[in-house]
């Protein structure tokens, strides 16, 4: 059962978590920094909490992509839940005022590719197992 939880709800879930402002700092608990590497431009690259997000995003994007070309009787549940992720994105987005940040519209855009994705891959696998001879 495990397996059908949508993956997305993980940076949502965090991303409220640090709302509520258990990450620390209340203003804006996305821009602490992780870690700073010199490099050899002699530039400075930064890791924010912020960029580590849609990192995480992303990876599970790439995982929610790899379940998707399953094909069983359970990736209609898959697809709803993931686009239930995507609605409680959505809305959080539009009512909530501290979730109007650009960290929050690219884990949103993320959610949105991920039941895109979900679905358009379902079909072609589908349509590839229908023989119509």
């Amino acid at each position: 059962m495990l397996a059908h939880i949508p993956l997305m709800i993980v940076p949502f879930i965090l991303y409220n978590i640090g709302l509520a402002g258990l990450f620390g700092d209340l203003s804006d608990p996305w821009a602490a920094d992780v870690f700073s590497v010199g490099m050899l431009s002699g530039g400075t690259w930064t890791m924010t909490i912020a960029d580590l997000f849609v990192l995480l995003a992303l990876l599970l994007l790439f995982v929610e992509v790899l379940k998707a070309t399953r094909t069983s009787n359970a990736s209609l549940l898959d697809h709803m839940l993931s686009t239930l992720v995507f609605i409680a994105f959505l809305v959080e987005f539009l009512l909530v005022e501290r979730a109007a940040s650009s960290l929050f519209f690219i884990l949103t855009a993320v959610a949105f590719i991920d039941v895109l994705a979900g679905f358009s891959i379902s079909l072609r696998a589908a349509s590839r197992d229908v023989n119509l001879r």
